[in-house]
Formats: C-alpha cells, structure tokens, sequence
C-alpha cells in the first residue's frame, strides 16, 4: 500500500473537512498546509504536526507532494491546480472548479496530459437520498423524467459578505448564490437528468444586497437533450438556510428530495425513503456546521482508492465540467438577456 504525502492549500472554513479526513486515513500524511494568511497556515500547521507555507509553489518545491487538496477562493482553483499537475501531483479541488469555463477546461487537459487524477468535490452526491434517486433511475423504476424543479432559498447577509475579502466580487468568487450555494443542487439535478444541455435561459439579479456585485436572485430553465425540461429558483436573501427541494414527476411516480431526505412515491403504492444514517458519523473540529455530515469523507476516501487503483473516481474533472458548463450558460444567460444554446 502506497502512503501519499498530502498538502492542503487554504485554511478557511472548509479546510476541517479535508485535514480530518486526510488523517484519519492510514495511506494519507498531511505533511503540510498553505495560507496566504500566516496565522492561519501556522495554527493549522501546529494543530496537525506539518509544515506551514505561505506559498503553494514553495510547499510544491520542498515537500514533493503526492497530492493535493485546493481550498481556496473559486479564482484560485484553476492555476493552482494547474500548476500542481504540471509537478505531476494528483489533485482534489472543492466546488466550483474555476470561475470561467476554459480554465476548467485547461485544468482538465492539462491533468490528463501530466497523467494525475482531478477530482471535484460534489459531496452531495454521496448523501443517502441522493443516492437513493440516483439508483432508481438508473434501474428504470421511475422510468423517463418528465420534469423537475429545485429551490435553494439560504441566508447570506451583508454582514456575511463583509467578513470575507473575496466573496461578493465577479473577479474572485465568480458570482453569487448560483456559483456558492445553489451549485450543489443544480449539479444533483444535472446529474439526475443525466444528458447534455439543450439550452439554458435565466434571469439574474441582485434584489436584496447593499454591498455586493454579484447576483443573490437567480431563476430560470434548463434544457436537456433527451427532453427533460427542469426549472430552479435560488435566492440567498431568506431569512435562514431553508431545507433545498428537489422534485422529479416521472413517468412512474415522484421523487422528492427536501434536504438530505429523499422520498419516491411510485405510481404502483410504493414508498421509498432514505436520510442520514444515524450511526454515520465523523469528528472533526469544533464549530464545523452540522449538515456538512460524512460525505466529504466518503469522496475523499473514493479519491484515494482510486490513487491505490482499488476504485474509480466518481467524479473527475471531466464530469465536474459538465456542471461548470451549465453555471457559467446560467450566467451568460443572465448577463446577455438571453437563450444560450448548446
């Protein structure tokens, strides 16, 4: 069994979920973590025994990493990554993988040409409802997607945006609720649906926001290819994070999914129910938010048995950039007042 030398770049509010999980694996050394923020990269460095840095491309010099975990600001994703698969390090990045659509795509080719594993985090996917749907359609027994719609309807403040130095901006974050915080369940439908685009038509605005550039309204259509017509409202200016839906109608019964709960309610009686498993559980360090639960865990376990050869990722880079094409279509579409086609 191969042990991986692992580094972490950014120490922010996600990192938690990444540094626990790396250690708690016996094929995984966090051997060293970056932050442009010195205090921050020093406390992580002392709280899990590795080297602090301050910048990426000296932790690639020195500590010859075997892969790497980006936990950075949306605009930093690609040239990180890109760098790390030029030295020939495997690499896991957290949603979005970029902000614009042909530096995702650069990430992809530039991993595939250096012959390293990309992986994006979309851990919603391995959440038990999620699963659950997934399985159901692909054994036929919702049969064919008729139609779907989603909400996502959280709270993010002014006072949210004025603790960070880089959400709230087109340059850095990339946009708004739709590239943050609806981006999951947009990419839970896409992968739902399973088909290419058809076309994408939005509207995007900021209705609510004092201090941002960016969009905290979004609403609109998605277009697939095999005929499945979805609809999704995202708004980040509610008064608390309200449970996300998601409801398909198929031609054999309903799936419904309101937060991590998924029921299927099919045409023929039968009900089917999956949410967290209770005895599922994962410690990582204090103030971490609840509903974050095991899934990080279990794409990062995926992510390293695929680098063992014991598994197959389940979501490369050219998946993740499938979503990323439909994000960056929502704002074309928004931007441009009009249909984008594909």
């Amino acid at each position: 069994m191969k042990t991986f030398r692992v580094g972490i770049i950014g120490c922010g509010n996600i990192f938690p979920m990444h540094a626990a999980s790396v250690v708690e694996r016996e094929d995984t050394n966090l051997v060293a973590v970056c932050d442009v923020k010195q205090d921050r990269a020093e406390a992580k460095a002392r709280q899990y025994n590795c080297q602090a840095y301050l910048d990426y491309k000296e932790m690639f010099e020195k500590e010859h990493l075997d892969a790497i975990h980006i936990c950075l600001p949306h605009y930093l994703h690609a040239p990180v990554a890109i760098e790390a698969a030029k030295q020939q390090i495997h690499i896991l990045t957290e949603k979005p993988m970029a902000i614009d659509y042909h530096d995702a795509e650069a990430m992809v080719q530039t991993a595939k040409q250096a012959g390293v594993t990309l992986g994006v985090i979309f851990q919603n996917r391995y959440n038990p409802g999620s699963q659950l749907i997934k399985t159901m359609l692909e054994r036929g027994e919702l049969g064919r997607i008729k139609s779907g719609k989603l909400s996502v309807t959280w709270d993010r403040s002014d006072e949210y945006y004025q603790k960070s130095d880089w959400k709230g901006t087109w340059d850095k974050e990339g946009g708004g609720v739709i590239i943050d915080q609806a981006i999951h369940t947009m990419d839970l439908m896409r992968w739902f649906v399973n088909s290419e685009l058809k076309y994408v038509d939005a509207t995007t605005s900021n209705r609510a926001h004092e201090m941002i550039e960016v969009e905290d309204a979004a609403e609109g259509v998605i277009a697939y290819q095999n005929g499945v017509v979805t609809a999704f409202h995202a708004i980040n200016y509610y008064s608390y994070d309200a449970p996300v839906e998601i409801e398909l109608h198929c031609e054999k019964g309903f799936a419904k999914m309101v937060a991590d709960k998924a029921t299927v309610e099919l045409n023929d009686g039968r009900t089917f129910i999956a949410d967290h498993n209770p005895l599922e559980t994962f410690t990582y360090e204090s103030g971490v938010k609840g509903y974050w639960g095991v899934s990080h865990v279990k794409q990062i376990n995926n992510f390293y048995e695929t680098l063992q050869g014991n598994a197959e990722l389940d979501i490369t880079g050219e998946e993740a950039l499938a979503t990323q094409k439909m994000i960056n279509a929502i704002y074309q579409s928004g931007k441009e007042k009009r249909r984008v086609q594909f």
